[in-house]
């Protein structure tokens, strides 16, 4: 089958069945095409938890597709590509996080929303790249706050908030790598261009960024910029939908082997196998279902920075 045949299909099995088909900024052009909705986590968290859809079709990593679950028990969440995970994610258990709060019985746990349904269960608030400051900041000021599972934007909130916050020693491997030294190679040839990181990237590329921003609050940016030429350091799927909404300006990536392939799992023969089984399904277990929704509900009541914008 063409793209172009894949596409009407899944498109019309996406009305026969009354689905929603939702898209990280890191998915492949063809699956960003076709979604009802592209976003960073937290926008489509807000969008699964609203949608009158009987279905959610949802295109990104597994505790994605959990987060949904736990928003929207009543719906059916597919998640095309059952082995499309997160190392992130797994760079803490449950179990160890229960560890860690009998060692600190007195610390606010904050948890990114790259975590399993699990530890989101035992966490008291989640947060996303775009709101991690807003959360911490919401905290009680006489709260110590545990972070986790992502040392990098623990740091970043630290700096941003002045606030006593302890992290997870954990990491995305692909905003990990990204070099100071790389970056300023790419801005030595770029002298003009706008650097806009994201707070999953080390402490020493921050420092070289202009803005530091969620994904989607990257494409806000460059559309309110009168600038013509961004340097992008994060995922390189970004540069799809930067490049489609900015068509008159440059995008160069920062490294361009910046590049999750647990992200770029699902294809359009994914979807369409996923429209027409039904399968495979994300449920997470009511018990922690109730506990993990407790710890989103709460990061959804503070208000974010408009965009995605960090400060």
């Amino acid at each position: 089958m063409s793209k172009n045949t894949l596409q009407a299909e899944i498109r019309r099995l996406l009305k026969e069945r009354n689905a929603i088909l939702l898209a990280h900024n890191y998915q492949r052009p063809e699956v960003q095409d076709i979604a009802d909705l592209c976003g960073d986590s937290l926008e489509l968290s807000i969008r699964a938890a609203r949608t009158e859809a009987e279905m959610i079709i949802f295109c990104g990593v597994h505790f994605m597709a959990e987060t949904a679950s736990i928003l929207c028990p009543d719906k059916k969440v597919i998640l095309p590509v059952q082995n499309a995970g997160c190392p992130m994610a797994d760079m803490i258990t449950a179990r160890q996080l229960i560890e860690k709060k009998r060692e600190m019985p007195d610390a606010v746990v904050i948890s990114y929303v790259n975590t399993t349904a699990a530890v989101k269960a035992e966490s008291d608030l989640c947060c996303t790249s775009a709101n991690a400051v807003q959360v911490a900041g919401s905290v009680d000021r006489s709260r110590r706050i545990l972070m986790t599972p992502d040392r990098n934007l623990a740091r970043f909130t630290k700096k941003n908030t002045g606030r006593e916050i302890a992290w997870w020693d954990g990491f995305c491997p692909i905003h990990d790598r990204l070099s100071a030294e790389q970056v300023k190679k790419v801005k030595a040839a770029h002298p003009a261009a706008v650097f806009l990181a994201h707070p999953e990237c080390p402490p020493e590329v921050l420092d070289l960024a202009d803005e530091v921003r969620s994904t989607s609050g990257m494409i806000a940016s460059a559309a309110a910029s009168g600038a013509g030429e961004f340097i992008i350091g994060t995922e390189t799927g970004i540069l799809h939908p930067l490049s489609r909404t900015n068509p008159d300006k440059r995008f160069i990536p920062a490294d361009p082997g910046m590049i999750c392939v647990d992200m770029k799992r699902t294809g359009l023969k994914e979807i369409l196998r996923a429209l027409e089984t039904s399968e495979p399904e994300v449920k997470v277990p009511e018990a922690i279902r109730v506990r993990a929704k407790r710890a989103v509900d709460r990061m959804l009541e503070v208000p974010s920075a408009p965009g995605g914008k960090t400060p």
